[in-house]
């Protein structure tokens, strides 16, 4: 007993004389008018833990380096200019809150990662919250971070350049629990890029004139819900990753892909809003068509709740992606709905629901609001089709027409394919689409919103 009183008054020591340092340094810690013209470098060298520095507006040139736990806030005004090299501001230490600055002209090297803002120091607890940055290379790169957040900061690249010699809005390397909320990214590479990193939430994002608005690689555990993409190649990029939860987003204006899935597994993609996925005429080439959804080598993930809309092939399944549940979602105004092309056959319902397909041509007798007959969206002629797409000249042909006569007249001469044993008979989501972009577009401008990429390529 009397080792134990001795283990718990140490403790109770080693307690307080720990608040007793907290305290004392939180009551040293003060706050700092600074200008244009002191040494910004020497006063942020100068700086205790807890301090605040408070820039008053003006120009401030140079590349800055952070190395105490502070905090840097900017009144309108303010411009941190990196004079065309390097990155603007290095943050060495943990604890360190960036506000309110203007942060311009950083380098263009990224094979140096030169960065508006940039961490790699394995620090914990970085705040970098309203700043506006504008510049060649990336934004915000944080890298060996932990329980970080990046919000309401607005990102623009360098349009001038050609898209894969920009660097990406924010990039998160070998992080975790970091939350990237309310930012505005454009005209960088991708808006969003996650490389190595868990447990992580890109939530409330607006991306658009890029190339992938978000880019996943080698990440799992990971949550992208209610981001808003426009205007790039592919609004979500998901690759190489598992256990995602990828709900509420929207892309609208994709030439490409609405969502690239390759190589994901045992993730849950569900309520996204996807709309006009459409390959422009002068970048037509053979094979090269605007999917909503396109799952390459993607198995054990369920898709279900989306709205696909307008997309030249609203989804498009290959390289093994089976084990795949599909179910509640709505294919509208797509000319071709599914492209799958395999030797195993997919049912796409779950517990007696299916999906919404605005082609489907069944009846209802029973009003239950399923169809009463199976939706089959592909036959022989479709998979010879992509097999062989200079078939395309014979597809009104008569003897194509006889041969998919055929085909229905004899059911047992159809391949294996998609099957829908419950299809909707209503959409579940027609109603809710036209809010859903028009408050993305009032949220980014409507002008903005509805403008075409505008890209000199990779």
């Amino acid at each position: 007993m009397v080792l134990i009183a001795k283990i718990q008054r140490g403790f109770l020591f080693s307690l307080a004389f720990v608040v007793a340092i907290s305290v004392t340094n939180v009551a040293l810690a003060q706050q700092f008018e600074i200008s244009a013209q002191d040494n910004l470098q020497q006063r942020l060298d100068q700086a205790a833990d807890g301090d605040i520095l408070r820039l008053a507006p003006g120009r401030y040139s140079g590349n800055f380096v952070i190395k105490h736990s502070i905090t840097l806030l900017g009144q309108p005004g303010v411009i941190i200019d990196a004079q065309g090299q390097g990155h603007g501001l290095l943050l060495q230490a943990s604890d360190i809150h960036i506000k309110n600055l203007n942060i311009i002209n950083w380098g263009q090297d990224l094979t140096a990662q030169n960065a508006g803002i940039y961490s790699d120091s394995q620090s914990q607890r970085i705040l970098i919250e309203n700043n506006q940055l504008k510049g060649d290379g990336f934004g915000i790169w944080l890298q060996k971070s932990d329980d970080s957040q990046v919000i309401g900061n607005t990102i623009e690249g360098n349009l001038n350049l050609r898209s894969a010699d920009r660097g990406n809005g924010i990039q998160l390397s070998i992080v975790k629990n970091v939350v990237v909320r309310d930012n505005e990214v454009f005209h960088t590479r991708d808006g969003l890029y996650i490389i190595s990193s868990q447990q992580n939430t890109l939530e409330n994002n607006t991306m658009h004139d890029l190339r992938y608005g978000v880019h996943y690689m080698y990440s799992h555990s990971n949550k992208v819900l209610n981001n808003h993409a426009y205007n790039t190649r592919a609004g979500y990029a998901l690759m190489s990753s598992r256990h995602l939860v990828v709900d509420g987003n929207t892309s609208h204006n994709s030439e490409d892909y609405g969502f690239l899935m390759n190589f994901i597994t045992y993730s849950q993609i569900s309520h996204n809003r996807i709309k006009n996925v459409w390959t422009k005429p002068e970048h037509k080439v053979l094979g090269r068509d605007g999917k909503g959804l396109f799952v390459y080598n993607s198995a054990y993930n369920t898709i279900n709740d989306n709205l696909i809309d307008t997309a030249e092939i609203g989804i498009h399944l290959t390289a093994g992606s089976e084990g795949t549940k599909v179910y509640g979602n709505s294919f509208i105004n797509n000319p071709t709905q599914v492209k799958y092309v395999s030797n195993k056959k997919q049912e796409w319902s779950q517990q007696q629901q299916g999906n919404y397909w605005s082609n489907y041509l069944g009846w209802d007798m029973d009003n239950d609001r399923i169809g009463d007959s199976a939706f089959e969206p592909n036959d022989g002629i479709d998979k010879l089709l992509w097999q062989y797409p200079e078939m395309k000249m014979l597809m009104d042909s008569p003897a194509v027409l006889i041969l998919r006569w055929v085909q229905k007249q004899f059911p047992v001469l159809k391949p294996p394919g998609v099957k829908d044993s419950y299809p909707l008979m209503t959409s579940p989501h027609l109603q809710q689409q036209d809010k859903v972009f028009t408050h993305m577009s009032v949220k980014a401008g409507v002008k903005t919103a509805l403008q075409p990429v505008t890209d000199k390529g990779d």
